[in-house]
């Protein structure tokens, strides 16, 4: 099953296409792809027998996040070896753990603006809690799954290292450093849900390529730990951490830069495209003599 969020109403991948889940549900289910989560079992049961759509044309102007409004936003630091290698640290025995603020979250197309500093790319995958999970056995996480999705953690790494100890979540929650998409994909579409290739490119150079089966901790293992401390709530959001190939982690070092185009996707689910502007409102008046 495919959900996407078209123009801020929830639609729903049929044989025949995309429809509108309240209009094909006759308001049994909400226009707003958030509430879907707090009601997923149900909402899969009627999209199993759902009418034939063909009503909605999902376009990357109109493609929003799945998951606009998520309570909790989790992610998952140095998740991969080669990225814990790249960035100078041993491989964790424990996962971890910092939060994007909600309103850093954005749509899978458009235009990021880059604030002062160093601009990063992270791609990764992005697993949605369908069912709330609390102190739940790994065997049984993918249960509390309502889906998977393309994220990036897109980070201000001198905001991000400031301080006298390190401001992950500030340097990762800029206005559309969440970006979420393009859809969100059920577990059950996978071949392998454990076992899918993810990377990103910048103006076509490929810069990140792993596969989600090099996680140090995988999905069913973060939510059995995360969910062993706090709640999962439906709708919650979990970043689970990216591959080698970051800009910090490169010599010489590299990040983005005005115009460029960057592209992040997952095997399966798709891929998102963003370009990168700079904020003219905010910069400061230029100085002239009188």
């Amino acid at each position: 099953m495919r959900i996407a969020n078209a123009a801020g109403r929830a639609a729903l991948l049929t044989a025949e296409g995309w429809t509108d889940v309240e209009r094909a549900s006759g308001g049994l289910f909400a226009a707003d792809p958030q509430e879907l989560y707090g009601r997923w079992e149900g909402f899969r049961h009627w999209a199993a027998t759902a009418p034939p759509g063909g009503d909605v044309v999902p376009t990357p102007a109109t493609l929003g996040p799945p998951v606009p409004r998520p309570r909790q936003v989790l992610a998952i630091g140095l998740n991969y070896r080669d990225h814990a290698d790249e960035s100078g640290f041993a491989v964790p025995e424990h996962p971890p753990v910092f939060t994007k603020f909600v309103s850093s979250i954005t749509g899978p197309y458009g235009d990021i603006t880059l604030p002062d500093g160093s601009v990063d790319w992270e791609v990764e995958l992005v697993a949605v809690i369908g069912r709330r999970a609390w102190q739940v056995g790994r065997e049984h996480a993918w249960a509390h799954v309502a889906g998977l999705t393309v994220g990036q953690d897109i980070s201000e790494r001198d905001k991000q290292m400031s301080g006298p100890v390190p401001q992950f979540s500030l340097g990762k929650s800029h206005p559309g450093f969440a970006p979420l998409g393009p859809y969100l994909v059920t577990p059950d579409e996978f071949e392998d849900p454990d076992d899918l290739g993810l990377g990103c490119a910048v103006d076509g150079e490929e810069l990140q390529n792993g596969r989600t089966s090099s996680l140090v901790f995988s999905v069913p293992e973060l939510i059995a730990r995360l969910s062993a401390v706090m709640p999962l709530l439906p709708g919650d959001v979990i970043f689970t951490g990216t591959p080698a190939g970051v800009g910090l982690g490169r010599r010489p070092q590299r990040f983005l830069a005005e115009g460029e185009e960057l592209v992040s996707y997952v095997e399966g689910i798709g891929e998102m495209r963003h370009r990168l502007v700079r904020d003219r409102a905010a910069a400061p008046p230029l100085r002239t003599r009188s």
